[in-house]
């Protein structure tokens, strides 16, 4: 298969930013699929990068499966994904379309930071983009609760969420004397209530 030149892959850069998708079919069968993820501008942009920032839904659903997961996590001679530039513009279903994509990073990509430091969270909150920021943050809880019912199993995690508390006990003796006694979540470690509530800080 031939391989394109310089102005091809130009060309076909700036058909996913302007979401020409019949150009973009037209190169994909002219040089395949490799040849659209192999592809950076001169600031390391890919073509996921340049649909995402325009939120070019439909060239994102013929793209996506024809390129490596990896492309979605892929970073710009700035750090930025995808992800940043379709936050950093406010495009919810692009958003939507690269955090939920089958077999790619997920929720990871959310926490990804860009040189400046700024994650696509950041970016959309600086925007002022609460819609998305908000979206953003559902994920990121949802991503933890799922974990966290995952992890040890169910039952693991509801005798945890148990002995992490102190528990006050009174007791009377028989000349009517109350004594008061807390039980700390781990009650096999010395020094008490103190020892298991720094565990559970780690």
């Amino acid at each position: 298969m031939a391989l394109p030149t310089s102005d091809e892959k130009d060309e076909l850069l700036l058909s996913c930013r302007y979401g020409d998708l019949e150009d973009i079919h037209q190169f994909v069968q002219q040089f395949g699929q490799d040849a659209v993820a192999e592809l950076r501008d001169e600031n390391g942009n890919t073509a996921l990068h340049m649909a995402a920032g325009n939120g070019h839904e439909d060239v994102l659903d013929y793209l996506l499966p024809i390129t490596p997961p990896s492309l979605l996590s892929t970073q710009n001679n700035s750090g930025s994904t995808p992800l940043h530039w379709a936050a950093l513009n406010s495009h919810l279903l692009t958003v939507q379309k690269l955090v939920q994509f089958p077999g790619g990073p997920g929720v990871d990509l959310i926490d990804m930071k860009n040189a400046a430091g700024r994650s696509p969270l950041a970016e959309a909150e600086m925007t002022g983009w609460d819609q998305g920021a908000k979206w953003l943050v559902e994920m990121m809880k949802l991503d933890l609760e799922q974990g966290g019912a995952t992890e040890g199993g169910a039952g693991e995690g509801i005798g945890g969420s148990i002995t992490e508390e102190d528990i006050q006990v009174e007791i009377e003796d028989a000349d009517g004397q109350v004594a008061k006694m807390t039980i700390g979540g781990n009650t096999a470690v010395s020094g008490g209530p103190r020892s298991s509530s720094a565990t559970t800080d780690s």
